[in-house]
């Protein structure tokens, strides 16, 4: 397994299915026989518990964890649907990277994994003065990345992948969501470009596809993220 316990789950932007993505990865890993949580920092749109989170919990087949009820599993719940910084802001808050700090901290004593869910892209502002990149750079979790076929991934993607290893991230791996692609020719090209760039830039070449989550619940399509996470190591 990766040697960090806590794994970062980020996206190329919004709406891009982090939040599946992360569910069906923790799926997966309990599936494994481990001990595994997911988490997300902070979480906008939403009152009480986060949204996220609950998804979270029903892909994985489980119902809300104590953590959950005690906010480290989300430390911060904004009503507000805008970024993190704004979102406290008009709640009259402001986020706090120590409380970020341990909550992860945390879950990491108690669990063999934690999935930490992003919220939108790398840039997203937490604070005025702290992206969610510069706070995976102080931590240097590693990265799972989500991207699509969609038009502009590539970009977006290539993006991604330069700015972790300018920070001195590493990706462990692209989780291609082809839930609703449209043209397989330019699906299999991205897929074949974001492979090279992987290991251009010093990253682990592994890029796997994300169907539609009902083909994996129902059992249609088997869950394997091996290479992720390299249980077999």
């Amino acid at each position: 397994m990766a040697e960090s316990s806590v794994i970062v789950v980020t996206g190329i932007g919004t709406g891009i299915g982090k939040t599946v993505a992360t569910g069906l990865l923790g799926r997966y890993l309990l599936g494994q026989g481990k001990r595994v949580i997911t988490q997300k920092l902070v979480q906008t749109g939403c009152t009480g518990l986060a949204e996220d989170i609950l998804v979270h919990r029903t892909l994985m087949g489980q119902d809300i964890q104590p953590e959950d009820r005690q906010g480290l599993t989300c430390p911060y719940v904004f009503a507000k649907a805008c970024s993190p910084h704004l979102a406290a802001s008009l709640a009259g808050q402001e986020i706090a990277p120590e409380v970020l700090r341990q909550a992860t901290g945390t879950l990491a004593t108690q669990y063999d994994m934690v999935l930490l869910e992003g919220a939108g892209g790398l840039y997203v502002p937490l604070t005025e003065e702290l992206t969610f990149l510069d706070y995976l750079e102080q931590e240097a979790y590693p990265l799972i990345v989500v991207s699509t076929p969609r038009l502009g991934s590539i970009n977006h993607t290539l993006s991604v992948l330069e700015l972790a290893r300018n920070r001195g991230l590493t990706v462990l791996g692209i989780i291609y969501n082809r839930s609703q692609e449209s043209d397989p020719v330019i699906a299999e090209d991205s897929a074949q470009v974001f492979s090279r760039y992987l290991k251009r830039y010093g990253h682990h070449d592994c890029v796997i596809d994300l169907f539609g989550v009902e083909e994996y619940i129902r059992q249609q399509r088997k869950l394997d993220f091996n290479q992720l996470f390299r249980l077999d190591r």
